[in-house]
């Protein structure tokens, strides 16, 4: 697992922004895994930026959801879908029929799941997936004591993360459904490449976590520990728990130009 801390989440953002930009330039059919959430955003304006300045196109790509929700309708302003159609792939080439996610509004919910599961599959799995960390440590919408090699699979949400995500409806816990359908961490572990990105003094406690370990199912994070290729981002104010952090930074100034993240 790489530490890269940076001063701000715009930082962080070109980082991650830079490490999209190689695969689409260098993958004929990139195939990019995208997070929903506050932590992502920075990074989807960045890119954003460089497709209208013509440094970056999304027209050969797809792109898979790491999560939906059950229950909202097509177009609800707080389906995932939509909130990336918002943040992003509406705003840059994607095809709007290589944008693909959990089916949260089927009659066939029992499926759902195993469907989606093997659409990632057709495709040759994801080459980098995007994730975020919630306050208890979970990634997509794998809360504690989640599997580690979970698949993707219908989530109960525990209060504190609806409480959590109510932000994104006026604060009204009542407005966010207590079902999800969510990649599984064993699902995730499959990506090519791991980033997960994570800003603010409230993500300092979980980040360290998991980074220091020890790896269990109630921190579902740390189980990037499994992965050969993960990168974690984040700027100074999640950092501030994080042991070794001097050695990260000075880890990340000297790497060979070659060297990417």
């Amino acid at each position: 697992m790489e530490i890269v801390i940076t001063p701000d989440p715009q930082a962080a953002a070109v980082v991650a922004a830079d490490a999209i930009e190689r695969l689409l330039l260098n993958n004929t059919e990139p195939v990019l895994g995208l997070a929903t959430g506050s932590s992502p955003l920075p990074t989807y304006q960045e890119l954003i930026a460089r497709y209208r300045s013509g440094r970056i196109t999304f027209a050969n790509g797809r792109a898979f959801l790491l999560d939906e929700y059950v229950g909202l309708e097509v177009g609800h302003r707080e389906a995932y879908r939509t909130f990336i159609q918002r943040e992003l792939t509406d705003q840059v080439d994607l095809p709007a029929n290589a944008l693909f996610g959990p089916d949260g509004n089927t009659v066939e919910l029992a499926t759902a799941a195993e469907r989606y599961e093997q659409l990632i599959s057709d495709v040759g799995g994801i080459d980098l997936q995007l994730l975020g960390i919630g306050s208890d440590g979970h990634i997509g919408f794998n809360e504690p004591t989640s599997s580690l090699g979970s698949r993707t699979r219908l989530k109960t949400l525990t209060d504190a993360t609806r409480t959590d995500n109510a932000r994104f409806s006026d604060d009204d816990i009542s407005a966010v459904p207590r079902h999800v359908l969510t990649q599984g961490i064993g699902t995730i572990l499959e990506a090519d490449h791991l980033i997960l990105l994570a800003s603010g003094a409230s993500k300092a406690r979980p980040i360290a976590q998991a980074v220091v370990g020890p790896l269990m199912a109630m921190m579902p994070a740390s189980a990037l520990h499994l992965h050969p290729h993960a990168t974690v981002i984040i700027d100074e104010a999640a950092a501030e728990e994080l042991s070794h952090s001097d050695y990260y930074r000075e880890a990340f100034a000297n790497k060979p130009a070659w060297q990417h993240i």
